[in-house]
C-alpha cells in the first residue's frame, strides 16, 4: 500500500471515518475462540511479567539507591531489541510464530527461576541481575515480532486494528494487577518469590499457544526465502507518510518521555516520603492505559491525529507530576500518564497493521517494537543520570518537553 500523499508529493486529508467508533463494540475481535485464549493467557502471564519487572526496580534501587543502575537495567533488558528486532521480524515472518514462541516463553521462565532462587539463596548481585537482563532481552526481542504477528493469526485482517488495541489493552492493563500485587507482596515475602511467581506464570502463555484451534487460525502468509528483508521494510516505511510519521512519534516519545519507571523510585522515596509507593504508582498508571487502549480499541481507523494528541496527553502528564509536591496527586496524575502513553501505542501498532502488505506484518510489528522498546537503551541511562546528577524533577520533565517538540514537527510536517 503507497500513500497518495507520498506518490504525488502533496499532503492528503486523512480520512474521514478516522474516528469514527467501529461497529461490532471494542471488543469485537474477542468473538473468536482463538483471540480469546491468547488474551486470556496472555493476561495471566503478563500479571506475572508485571511482578518482575516492579520486583527487579526495587531490588536494584534497594543495591544501589541510584536511579541510573535503574536505567541500566532497563538498557540491558532492551539493547537486543535494538539491535535484533527488525531481524527477529523477518525470522517471524519466514517461520511458524507458534514454534517460536514456545521456545522463547521456555526460556523467559527458566530466566525468571534463576533470578528467583540468587534472590532468595541471597546471591543476587547487581552485575547478575543486569547479566539476567540481557539474556531475558536477547530472548524477548525474538519473542516480541512472534507473539504480537501470531494476532494477525487470530483474527480476519477487518478485526486486526481492534486485535492490536486489545493486544496493547492486555499488555499494560496486566500492570494494574501485576504491580500492585508486588507492591503488597514485596513486604512479606520479598522480591525473589515475585521472580518465581513469573516464572510459573509462563505457563499459562505456553497453554494459550498450543490449546489454539488451527482450524481456525487465519492462514499467515509467509515471507519467501532470500531477498532483502530487512532493507525492503525501512524502504516501505520511508515511501509511505503515514508510517514514517508515526515513527518519528515513536522514537522520539519513547526514548525521552517513556522512562517514568526509572526514576518513579526515586520520587517515590525521596519526594514524595514512601519508597513502597512505587508499585502502586505503576498501578493507577496500568488503569490509565486500560481507558486509554480501549479508547482506542474502539475506533474503526485509527488517525495520526489521535496518536499525535496523546502524545500531548503523555507531554503534559510528565510535566505535571515532576512537578507535584504531594503523593496523592501524583497518583492522580498517572491516570493520564497511562492513558496518553497506552492509547500512543495502540495507535502505532494499529497504523502499522493498516498499512501492512500481508507478508510484512511481523516486519512490521518489530520495527514499531525496535523503535518504542529499542530505544530504551538510550532513554533509560540518560534519565537516570538527569536524576542522580541534575534535577529529579527535570528527569521526568524533560521528556514532556520532547512530546511537545515532536508534536510541533509533525504538525509543520502536515500543514
Amino acid at each position: 500500500m503507497t500513500d497518495a500523499a507520498s506518490a504525488h508529493g502533496t499532503a492528503a486529508p486523512e480520512p474521514s471515518d478516522s474516528v469514527a467508533p467501529s461497529a461490532g463494540g471494542m471488543f469485537r475481535s474477542l468473538k473468536q475462540y482463538n483471540a480469546r485464549l491468547y488474551f486470556s493467557s496472555l493476561l495471566l502471564s503478563n500479571i506475572g511479567s508485571w511482578l518482575q519487572l516492579t520486583g527487579t526496580s526495587y531490588l536494584v534501587y534497594r543495591l544501589t539507591g541510584n536511579a541510573a543502575d535503574l536505567g541500566y537495567n532497563v538498557a540491558f533488558q532492551f539493547l537486543p531489541m535494538l539491535l535484533l528486532g527488525t531481524w527477529a521480524g523477518s525470522f517471524a515472518d519466514r517461520y511458524d510464530r507458534r514454534t517460536i514462541m514456545i521456545a522463547t516463553q521456555s526460556l523467559m521462565a527458566l530466566q525468571a527461576m534463576v533470578l528467583g532462587l540468587l534472590d532468595l539463596t541471597d546471591n543476587v548481585t547487581l552485575p547478575a541481575v543486569w547479566a539476567l537482563s540481557l539474556f531475558l532481552g536477547v530472548v524477548g526481542a525474538m519473542d516480541n515480532p512472534a507473539r504480537r504477528g501470531l494476532i494477525t493469526e487470530l483474527v480476519p485482517t477487518t478485526q486486526l486494528g481492534n486485535a492490536m488495541s486489545l493486544n496493547t489493552t492486555v499488555m499494560t492493563g496486566s500492570r494494574v494487577f501485576g504491580a500492585a500485587l508486588a507492591a503488597v507482596l514485596v513486604v512479606p515475602l520479598g522480591t525473589g518469590w515475585l521472580f518465581i511467581f513469573n516464572g510459573v506464570s509462563y505457563a499459562a502463555m505456553i497453554y494459550g499457544v498450543v490449546g489454539l484451534r488451527s482450524s481456525e487460525m487465519v492462514p499467515a502468509v509467509k515471507r519467501p526465502s532470500g531477498g532483502t528483508p530487512v532493507r525492503d521494510v525501512f524502504r516501505y516505511v520511508a515511501s509511505n507518510r503515514r508510517l514514517s510519521s508515526m515513527f518519528i512519534a515513536y522514537i522520539v516519545v519513547s526514548t525521552f518521555a517513556f522512562n517514568y519507571s526509572v526514576v518513579f523510585p526515586k520520587f517515590a522515596d525521596l519526594k514524595w516520603g514512601n519508597e513502597d509507593a512505587f508499585g502502586w504508582l505503576l498501578t493507577v498508571t496500568g488503569i490509565g492505559s486500560v481507558v486509554g487502549s480501549l479508547a482506542t480499541a474502539r475506533l474503526q481507523r485509527v488517525s495520526l491525529r489521535w496518536l499525535m494528541f496523546n502524545v500531548g496527553v503523555l507531554g503534559a502528564a510528565n510535566i505535571a507530576i515532576a512537578f507535584s509536591q504531594q503523593l496523592w496527586l501524583a497518583f492522580v496524575l498517572c491516570l493520564p500518564l497511562g492513558f496518553g502513553g497506552a492509547a500512543m501505542i495502540a495507535s502505532g501498532n494499529a497504523i502499522s497493521q493498516q498499512e501492512s502488505p500481508p507478508d510484512m506484518r511481523g516486519r512490521l510489528l518489530a520495527l514499531t517494537a525496535v523503535a518504542f522498546l529499542g530505544s530504551t537503551p538510550i532513554g533509560g541511562p540518560v534519565t537516570g543520570l538527569i536524576a542522580d546528577y541534575v534535577s529529579l524533577e527535570w528527569s521526568l520533565a524533560y521528556g514532556g518537553v520532547s512530546c511537545f517538540v515532536c508534536v510541533a514537527v509533525l504538525a509543520w510536517r502536515w500543514r
